[in-house]
């Protein structure tokens, strides 16, 4: 069976779980996790992407994350490629680090947030990791020590997590600790790690009462919340896809699109192809990566391929042309010109 498109939307919280190739390492020693941790910092920060919640274990790793205005797909990509390469050639390999695709489950904010938050800050007292709640206060390798203040870690969104618990921040702190501590006793969440119709309608028990019902349920691996929720997202995923399909339809393809953002720099498509560092031609070639992710919902590799230039530099393109807001309403006014 195919695999399923991710989903993504400006706004939407994601929980992103990525593992090493066949369950292997991916973090061999302290050098390793400050590398990723610094790459982290530093793609969700040039990327608007806030971090509410991060763990790294050994061999895998969880993330939980809200679109910005750069793409989930984007971020990742940048991330991981990024700390791949650096790991290569830290330990003289060669090869995937990561095994498959990394796994993102949108999920319903007011349901999952806070309970996502303590899931992934306990993962390392659930694996033996540390050994009891007083060593994952000062554990410097998940999000816990610094919703505690425990550490300073500036592309941490901290305040948005800590509102939830009250408005005084030391009052705050000691209730999210509190929350912490309850969840320790829970073990591992296993609805908490994946969508799907169980989890939609509340667990087996809830879906066992409604099946001879003609209530009418959703659900989905990629969505983690209820079914009003899944419906919603699906529709909106669908609508994403329809207007991709309507703008290429249209005559909107990569190619003509290209000529399009040529046409209004005053350029010839083939100079946006290749590394230029011309100022015009970077303009332009960050306008159209922009509007061809962005909008035409293209993967960076396609577009990649088309400006003969890598994935990471089609992101950090895409990323400068999404930043000027004037660009972003001519790009509306060129999508829809004939």
């Amino acid at each position: 069976m195919p695999r399923k498109a991710r989903i993504d939307a400006p706004g939407a919280v994601h929980h992103i779980i990525f593992r090493g190739i066949e369950r292997r390492r991916i973090f061999n020693d302290k050098i390793d996790y400050g590398n990723f941790i610094d790459r982290l910092g530093k793609v969700l920060t040039e990327t608007s992407t806030p971090c509410y919640s991060w763990d790294l274990m050994p061999n895998h790793a969880h993330l939980l994350i809200r679109t910005g205005r750069t793409p989930i797909a984007t971020v990742m990509r940048r991330l991981l490629t990024g700390y791949a390469q650096q790991f290569n050639r830290r330990h003289r390999r060669h090869g995937h680090l990561f095994q498959n695709r990394y796994k993102s489950i949108l999920c319903e904010e007011e349901l999952y947030l806070l309970e996502l938050v303590r899931y992934i800050h306990l993962n390392r007292l659930r694996a033996g990791i540390v050994k009891d709640l007083k060593g994952l206060d000062r554990d410097p390798y998940c999000g816990h020590s610094a919703l505690l203040g425990r550490r300073k870690i500036p592309w941490q969104d901290t305040v948005y997590v800590l509102r939830r618990f009250g408005r005084g921040k030391n009052a705050a702190r000691k209730d999210y600790r509190d929350f912490i501590a309850k969840g320790v006793k829970q073990g591992k969440r296993s609805d908490l790690i994946g969508g799907g119709l169980v989890r939609s309608v509340g667990g087996w028990s809830a879906l066992k009462a409604i099946r001879n019902t003609r209530v009418r349920v959703m659900g989905d691996e990629r969505i983690l919340g209820s079914s009003e929720f899944v419906a919603a997202v699906l529709k909106q995923a669908n609508e994403d896809y329809e207007e991709k399909i309507r703008q290429q339809s249209d005559g909107m393809s990569l190619s003509a699109l290209l000529r399009k953002v040529a046409d209004h720099f005053g350029l010839s498509p083939e100079l946006l192809m290749g590394s230029s560092k011309q100022s015009v031609i970077v303009e332009a070639r960050s306008f159209f990566c922009y509007l061809a992710t962005a909008r035409l919902m293209e993967s960076g590799t396609e577009v990649a391929r088309m400006l003969k230039i890598s994935p990471s530099t089609v992101s950090k393109a895409a990323y400068r042309g999404g930043r000027d807001q004037s660009l972003i309403k001519l790009g509306e006014e060129l999508l829809t010109r004939k």
